[in-house]
């Protein structure tokens, strides 16, 4: 008698998720401050995936909006209608409402965009926990690892990695999720969402300079660990200087991140993919090359059985960021990683 053993069919294929939608989302007047968070983050980054043919190896899935009951899930409902309240407002309105919040540009369409943002990240973590693919990446904009429950902050409107990591925990019932912020600004909206949660493991590496370096907040240090429950839950490495290389960021993943990752045994992984902590980047101005991207993704394709979404935040070194970008879906695809010098 012959007996068949099938294998049980494991996820595969990496989802992307892109909509040029995204890209209208602009500084309409003069601000110093702001005017490096530009459309061409987005396209750059998407023309460089079809320059290698990795666009056609993905599977294609849609971005959506979110719904407000999805957004509301981490934001309250004051800062939802004040984001709503900006698609009819003129020039001049939206600079004063800009004005209310550190960092933040609002355009007509910027509530669309935060939307889209936001249902992009849902549909990716939608699309890995189905199994209908392994892994993938959403480019989005604006960002959201910055924004608070009441208040944009950053660049960020939304903040799409809290909002997916919650509505994970309530569609599918998760009880482990691993967040890493591999930006170089210390995400302090998911700080804030999760430091009392213990089903949320955050890390973040960031630029702090002793608290100099923006947002300079006592909270970014190494010593903010989470409160209550989540104490412990929340691990902070900040670089008190500049110039750290592809050695300082390998030696953060296997001496500070992975040993406490495998403890923590996740079922999903959820990366706030901020490039501004590559070579080249104004704001990071460290010297990691986009080959120590590949690396860090095959880290963490490692657990959660693989399951592991990346979603777009920081990076403003056009050529820096698309290169790091295309390293990340190719290491997502399973090429095997560069050699790193």
């Amino acid at each position: 008698i012959f007996v068949l053993f099938l294998p049980v069919a494991m996820a595969s294929g990496t989802a992307l998720i892109y909509d040029e939608e995204m890209t209208t989302h602009k500084l309409l007047w003069s601000d110093p401050l702001c005017d490096i968070e530009v459309p061409e983050r987005l396209s750059s980054s998407y023309e460089q995936l079809k320059c290698y043919h990795l666009v056609e190896r993905c599977v294609r899935v849609p971005a959506r909006e979110a719904s407000e009951e999805e957004i509301l899930l981490v934001h309250s409902s004051e800062h939802l209608e004040v984001a709503k309240s900006t698609q009819t407002m003129n020039e001049e309105e939206l600079k004063r409402v800009s004005g209310n919040y550190d960092a933040f540009f609002f355009h007509p369409n910027t509530y669309r965009c935060a939307r889209l943002a936001v249902g992009a990240t849902l549909q990716l973590v939608d699309a890995v926990m189905s199994g209908k693919v392994c892994n993938g990446m959403a480019l989005v904009r604006p960002p959201g690892h910055h924004s608070q429950r009441n208040a944009a902050n950053g660049f960020c409107l939304f903040n799409n990695v809290a909002i997916a990591a919650e509505y994970a925990k309530l569609k599918y019932g998760l009880q482990r999720i691993l967040i890493v912020d591999w930006d170089v600004h210390h995400g302090q909206g998911t700080q804030y969402i999760f430091e009392e949660d213990p089903s949320v493991l955050y890390f973040s590496w960031h630029r702090y300079e002793h608290q100099e370096f923006w947002p300079s907040l006592k909270e970014s240090d190494y010593d903010a660990v989470g409160l209550g429950k989540g104490k412990g839950f929340n691990i902070n490495l900040p670089w008190n200087k500049v110039g750290m290389g592809n050695s300082d960021y390998l030696a953060a993943f296997f001496h500070v991140l992975l040993p406490m990752a495998f403890e923590f045994d996740p079922e999903l992984v959820i990366v706030s993919s901020g490039y501004d902590s590559g070579i080249g980047d104004p704001e990071g101005q460290m010297n990691a090359t986009p080959e120590v991207f590949a690396h860090l993704t095959h880290f963490l394709m490692q657990l959660a059985n693989g399951k592991l979404c990346v979603i777009l935040e920081g990076g403003y070194h056009l050529k820096s960021l698309s290169e790091s970008v295309c390293m990340t879906v190719k290491t997502l695809l399973g090429d095997p990683v560069p050699q790193i010098t």
